[in-house]
């Protein structure tokens, strides 16, 4: 296993050291004292041979749109949670006994002032819930001190912490903001289908919320990593509303990665996989949407990841059903998103990384149809190109799997949500079912491989 992507992060993580500012918070500060505090975790880390450093959730950050803002009273005027609680629970793929967490400020139009940040086991185990299991709380640190701020465009990686976590489970992540943060341009996950909480006042160590209020998305976090074994490695997935799971069920974690990590987790070849869902509703490959396009997060949503070996493509329906309707231009998004696909291998190459493309799936119905059939045409031609020009390490018929045999143009309705479009949680397990675990069996490239033409 490489050591690549953890370096990357770490370099990354480095070099904004000196412009991240931590603090510990004075006496009387509003805080409750941590009676749960670990000991430190040196800065070589535990001694385990050959361990490293592996994402095992991952959330794409996005600049939150008005409609996704948090709910009254917690945006103001000219700032966003003061005096504020914020509890998470967020999924995690493969486990440990070390956990770091980052933060993320990318889209912030101000400073991000964490006062506090704990890690706990949600109650029963579940997703979405507000409430903690007693005596599992431990506060985090940065730099050995409890709170840490955030530059604007900047992320914080916290200090290593002892905290057993188990595979495919559930983890809480509380944060308190005393000051919140001065401005209105914040950092988000808004498609997390889960529910977080939001209370006034300094609950991180309260395990319920009581009269919390509630929104689903996500904010500020935008990752967990985990301290494990030399043979887990971890797979992106770089896509849209189709990965991110519109669709799919709140509290329910039911999107396609989420059912294909239950498949990897059953076979004992495969179970040791990590799966980091890095894709957004709207996101498109060439222009920017909802979110950065993905030509430019690739090196932050990717190649900057810890611990990652491969990268599954499944995006550019967006591109092609906001292009307008005419052959030149639906030629032209075709040859373009062929280009970009061609830009991702060759950059994902040279980390060593394997690129695993999925074919575009059906949208005959919904609004992306066009009358002429110019868009399924330029859908046709990104599929032939995948299926038939060898470029990606290997491919996933997504198109296969969910087309209508009737009607190739349109997903078959037992699997349509009902805007023929995206997926209800049936389609999703046959998109999962249709990925081979075996993928994930293929050692990594090596380093500095690339497309030389």
């Amino acid at each position: 296993m490489r050591a690549k992507s953890s370096l990357v992060s770490l370099i990354s993580v480095a070099a904004l050291a000196a412009a991240i500012t931590v603090t510990t918070p004075a006496a009387g500060a509003g805080h409750t004292p941590d009676t749960h505090a670990p000991g430190p975790i040196g800065a070589a880390g535990p001694r385990e041979p050959n361990a490293h450093w592996v994402g095992t959730w991952a959330a794409m950050p996005q600049l939150t749109e008005p409609s996704n803002m948090p709910p009254a009273p917690f945006t103001q005027d000219s700032a966003v949670m003061v005096d504020t609680t914020l509890r998470q629970t967020v999924h995690v793929s493969v486990g440990g006994n070390h956990i770091r967490l980052r933060i993320s400020n990318a889209f912030g139009g101000a400073v991000l002032p964490v006062t506090a940040v704990s890690v706990a086991l949600p109650a029963g185990g579940a997703p979405g819930t507000g409430a903690i299991q007693a005596g599992t709380a431990h506060r985090l640190t940065f730099q050995g001190r409890s709170s840490v701020s955030v530059p604007a465009g900047a992320q914080a990686l916290s200090d290593p912490l002892d905290f057993p976590l188990q595979p495919d489970s559930n983890l809480t992540v509380t944060i308190y903001l005393a000051s919140g943060q001065a401005s209105t341009s914040i950092t988000s996950h808004p498609g997390s289908r889960t529910t977080s909480y939001m209370l006034a006042g300094d609950h991180l160590s309260d395990t319920s919320l009581a009269g919390a209020t509630t929104a689903d998305h996500w904010y500020f976090v935008s990752g967990v990593e985990v301290w494990s074994k030399a043979k887990t490695s971890a797979a992106v997935v770089l896509g849209d509303s189709l990965t991110d799971g519109r669709g799919s069920t709140t509290n329910g974690n039911d999107r396609w990665p989420d059912q294909l990590l239950k498949r990897l987790k059953a076979g004992p070849q495969t179970a040791a996989t990590a799966l980091l869902n890095q894709a957004a509703g709207g996101n498109r490959l060439l222009n920017d949407g909802l979110g950065p396009n993905g030509l430019a997060r690739l090196d932050r949503d990717v190649l900057a990841q810890s611990g990652v070996d491969w990268l599954l493509v499944f995006e550019g329906v967006n591109d092609i059903g906001t292009a307008e309707a005419t052959q030149a231009a639906q030629r032209q998004v075709a040859a373009d998103l062929i280009a970009a696909y061609e830009q991702i291998i060759a950059r994902a190459h040279a980390q060593g990384i394997r690129v695993y493309g999925a074919t575009i799936t059906p949208f005959g119905g919904n609004d992306y149809d066009d009358p002429s059939g110019y868009r399924e045409l330029a859908r046709q031609t990104v599929n032939t190109w995948m299926r038939t020009s060898g470029r990606f390490d290997s491919l996933i018929d997504f198109d296969r799997a969910a087309r209508d045999p009737q009607n190739p143009r349109q997903l078959r309705p037992t699997l349509d949500v009902g805007d023929h479009l995206h997926f209800n949680p049936v389609g999703y397990q046959a998109l999962a079912e249709a990925v081979p675990t075996t993928l994930f069996q293929q050692r990594p490239l090596p380093p500095g491989f690339g497309y030389a033409g």
